[in-house]
């Protein structure tokens, strides 16, 4: 049985991102999505002075119907300004030296094309976790890629031969288990359960970037979460 997932590329995104790719076979990520200003795609939230802080990848003003993989960094985009400021968030967290070097290899990252970075991030953070799912870029895929929303996901999945596809929760209203069923494969959803941990002696703030997870847990920690910390529905 194969398993399946398909995703938009997220900046530093949430254990959960990584609870779904470790659960998979194959991860699928999108290049040829239309990037949308409102959701996660270039920013995530960090532990700052206590507080939860937003940090954005800065864009290139460009028109707002373009895919993710069209997208560009700002021209002025510093990233080891951005490393310094993460530096500094994190500098007394418990595996900061452990975690440093990952952070510097993604912000000091040269291609300033959206997709790339973010995907460049994503493949050094499951190297530092040790996770060994195959990763692919959707637009490689010989489907019909003019296809929409649940279409085009099981177009993908068919594509690889899935036999089960698992989607975050949050799919619970974009995807029927009847139409996936009708094409051979059988629909998850992956609840992350509530993981909790010291951050320097501050009320925890749930929810943060990977790099929060990172930083105040041990590889071994996470990984047990990985496999564990959530609920397949």
């Amino acid at each position: 049985m194969k398993t399946v997932a398909v995703m938009q590329p997220y900046f530093f995104p949430y254990i959960g991102y990584f609870q779904l790719i470790n659960a998979v076979d194959q991860f699928i990520v999108y290049d040829n999505i239309k990037y949308t200003k409102k959701g996660w795609i270039n920013r995530n939230r960090i532990l700052q002075h206590g507080k939860e802080a937003l940090i954005s990848l800065p864009l290139k003003s460009d028109s707002d119907f373009l895919d993710v993989v069209e997208r560009e960094l700002a021209p002025d985009f510093d990233g080891g300004k951005f490393l310094n400021r993460l530096i500094e968030s994190y500098r007394r967290a418990p595996c900061f030296k452990q975690v440093a070097p990952v952070l510097e290899t993604v912000m000091r990252f040269e291609d300033r094309n959206l997709f790339r970075f973010i995907h460049h991030s994503i493949l050094r953070v499951c190297e530092y976790l040790g996770i060994d799912t195959e990763i692919t870029i959707s637009s490689t895929l010989s489907i019909d890629h003019s296809l929409k929303n649940q279409e085009k996901v099981i177009a993908l999945c068919k594509s690889v031969r899935a036999d089960i596809y698992i989607n975050p929760i949050g799919g619970t209203e974009l995807y029927a288990k009847e139409e996936f069923q009708t094409q051979g494969i059988e629909l998850k959803f992956l609840q992350a359960l509530p993981f909790e941990y010291p951050q320097s002696g501050n009320e925890f703030v749930p929810w943060l970037s990977i790099v929060d997870v990172m930083m105040f847990n041990s590889v071994e920690s996470i990984k047990e979460r990985l496999d564990s910390g959530y609920q397949l529905i």
